[in-house]
């Protein structure tokens, strides 16, 4: 059995966390792009044993079957560019082009992705041809806004500091690790002097802080970014509840189904 995971590198340390810690997963495989080379280190030093190929595996009639008693889960990993985030038509196709390819290798797709400006705003349709189930991170009945949404425990606390302070603009772990790429780098077009503009008005930088990286290392890794823009840190607790929750629906899923095979 497997489970393709397609996200980002905002959320590589956050699934390095997970899957390294799931006792399900026999076997984690990672595409060996150049985005996911964050995702691999961090699988690595979460102790994780990782599987790098140039490209999609053998197809899903081709796995081994595993021992009874042994994990029965592989996961198949496929990191996409921050550099499609800069247009909302270039997430959206870029997220449909990696699930249909995903999709005809794996069982049931995980996203780490959320509504994201609207580039997934209705996953099931957009997400249709791929040929298996998607699973996206919910906040009850409507999936996270975006990473910030999914570590933050959803839209109702991501207002509520917003409403605290205007001008706050969210750091999560991934945030504080890429920031540099996300507007100055890797594709965005935004340069530093836009980036002046664009910041003129924030006040503070806000870590969403979870188990995937100490807060001190955030603070550390933003103080560029603060100096940057004139912002003060505060911190607020997030979680990683709403990913893991996603991860044993899939899960589920794909056991329930296994199941009924047999």
């Amino acid at each position: 059995m497997r489970i393709g995971v397609l996200t980002c590198r905002i959320l590589e340390l956050e699934w390095a966390h997970l899957l390294t810690r799931d006792p399900d997963v026999a076997r984690i495989t990672v595409v060996g792009e150049e985005h996911a080379s964050g995702l691999i280190e961090s699988i690595r030093s979460e102790g994780g044993a990782v599987q790098i190929v140039p490209g999609l595996p053998p197809s899903r009639a081709s796995e081994d079957t595993p021992a009874a008693g042994e994990p029965r889960i592989d996961v198949i990993v496929r990191v996409l560019q921050l550099g499609l985030h800069s247009r909302k038509r270039s997430l959206q196709e870029g997220i449909v082009q990696a699930a249909g390819d995903l999709g005809r290798h794996v069982d049931v797709i995980v996203l780490g992705y959320g509504l994201c400006g609207n580039a997934l705003q209705d996953p099931a349709a957009l997400l249709s041809g791929c040929g298996v189930p998607v699973f996206i991170p919910m906040d009850e009945d409507h999936p996270v806004d975006d990473c910030v949404g999914l570590i933050i425990g959803g839209r109702e606390n991501y207002y509520a500091e917003q409403c605290r302070e205007p001008g706050t603009f969210f750091m999560t772990a991934g945030w504080t690790r890429h920031w540099r790429t996300m507007f100055t780098g890797g594709g965005s077009s935004c340069d530093a002097a836009t980036a002046k503009l664009l910041f003129a008005e924030y006040k503070r930088s806000l870590l969403v802080l979870s188990p995937v990286l100490d807060e001190g290392e955030m603070r550390k890794q933003i103080g560029e970014f603060n100096s940057s823009y004139g912002l003060r840190t505060e911190a607020v607790q997030g979680s990683l509840d709403i990913l893991e929750a996603t991860w044993r629906e899939a899960k589920q899923h794909l056991l329930s189904a296994e199941a009924e095979k047999e």
